[in-house]
């Protein structure tokens, strides 16, 4: 057991679910240390406003120390784990680090899956995280930049694959900095020469929704001049193209990967029960499988039922966790986890969205999107994060179509450098782990 006077707890992640367990202890006569790997949580349902020019990374992100000012139970330490100990009842960090816990609280998240298709990981770029984000915007914006100067050479020709919500939100809003952007941005260019393509292996787009919200979806795409490729298999990624189906190649100067998530590599070396996906078995009460004093949250937990690896089992099963170590430190016994659909939701582009409230009839277009802007904005987790989110998309759509607002970094010309005067690298590491 630890060291401290009082109860220790670890919590492994900031995102979703490590943060929820935080503040569900913000009361319990415990000490919480939460521990990622990035100095900061990123809210993730944004991460396509970052890629696209409408919102500056920080808009999204907020410092994981600041949770202490609220709540003084509670420190932060940033690190990699290396090595889990459920035995000793310890954590190792790189650097060697050591946490001593009572109880141990597993939110880490997933990483991007590229199901093992040959080329993906290396030609690809994913939206899962702030430095992925970056990565497809300056790569976008740098490629525009290179069309003027070479005279349209080339069409621009930009593959999204996955036509879930990211997927969808994606090739939306790509189309409309299409459409309506490089009339503003990049007058020289012809916006016909740049095409957007989406590639969806289901028969259908946004597969957990309704039959409504998927033709609505499928009509705001073509109307937004968004070619779809349904019922197609990406079989490889290459260079300068995606592979398909029989042999198809379809060309592609830009291919973003938004088709699904997976539990990462190193947290099989954790010595924690895994399902056949990965994740960690939990129990009803969330407490990870054989371990009296470990739970799991989250993309990473695999709870009885299975659940959407959404924002909201994440909150709700981080809070459920979160109270369960109080009763635990009470000498109660944790009570079973209830989930409660609240609903889901995607948008497709400026005034264009599909909402399905529970209880509620489908709901598509304009209200849907002030529905889903509303909601996104609100939750973002400062107030600080909420009015710069506002004030920029504000920026972007108010002023529409007459202006574009471009938020923009490392723009590199032709040859690959950058631009006098600025540091960046056109691709990250992509696929890591936010904490351990």
């Amino acid at each position: 057991m630890s060291s401290h006077p009082r109860p220790h707890v670890v919590v492994l992640g900031g995102g979703f679910g490590g943060l929820a367990v935080v503040r569900a202890l913000r009361h319990a006569p415990v000490d919480v240390t939460l521990a990622d790997r990035q100095a900061y949580n990123t809210f993730q349902p944004l991460l396509y406003q970052v890629a696209t020019a409408g919102l500056n990374p920080g808009d999204i992100t907020y410092f994981l120390r600041s949770a202490h000012a609220r709540q003084p139970n509670m420190r932060f330490v940033k690190g990699i784990v290396d090595d889990l100990d459920t035995t000793a009842h310890t954590v190792r960090l790189e650097g060697g680090i050591v946490l001593e816990y009572d109880y141990l609280i597993v939110a880490t998240g997933v990483t991007t899956n590229y199901f093992d298709v040959p080329g993906a990981e290396e030609h690809a770029l994913a939206l899962y995280t702030r430095d992925q984000a970056l990565a497809v915007r300056d790569r976008l914006f740098s490629a525009l930049e290179a069309s003027v100067r070479t005279g349209q050479a080339e069409d621009q020709r930009v593959v999204v694959v996955g036509g879930g919500a990211t997927g969808v939100e994606m090739a939306g809003t790509l189309a409309e900095l299409r459409n309506q952007g490089l009339a503003a941005l990049y007058p020289e260019l012809d916006r016909d020469r740049t095409h957007i393509t989406l590639i969806e292996m289901a028969p259908q787009l946004l597969t957990p929704f309704g039959k409504r919200s998927q033709a609505y979806t499928t009509k705001a795409l073509l109307d937004r001049g968004v070619q779809l490729r349904l019922s197609t298999t990406v079989r490889e990624v290459r260079a300068g193209s995606v592979v398909v189906d029989d042999g198809e190649e379809v060309p592609a100067s830009l291919v973003i990967w938004a088709s699904g998530i997976k539990a990462p590599e190193e947290a099989g070396g954790w010595g924690l029960p895994q399902s056949a996906a990965g994740r960690f078995e939990v129990g009803a009460d969330l407490r990870v499988r054989g371990l009296e004093d470990v739970f799991a949250v989250g993309d990473i937990a695999s709870t009885p039922e299975p659940l959407p690896q959404l924002a909201q089992p994440a909150l709700q099963g981080g809070r459920h966790a979160g109270k369960q170590v109080a009763r635990l430190v009470a000498g109660e016994q944790p009570l079973p986890f209830h989930y409660v659909d609240k609903g889901i939701m995607a948008t497709i582009g400026r005034s264009s969205a599909v909402a399905e409230i529970t209880h509620l009839p489908t709901i598509v277009g304009f209200p849907a999107w002030v529905m889903w802007l509303g909601l996104h904005v609100f939750s973002l987790l400062s107030s600080r994060n909420r009015v710069a989110a506002m004030v920029n998309l504000g920026a972007r759509y108010l002023a529409w179509p007459r202006s574009y607002n471009a938020i923009v970094g490392d723009v590199r010309n032709p040859e690959g450098s950058a631009e006098p005067g600025t540091v960046g690298a056109d691709r990250q590491a992509h696929g890591r782990l936010r904490a351990g």
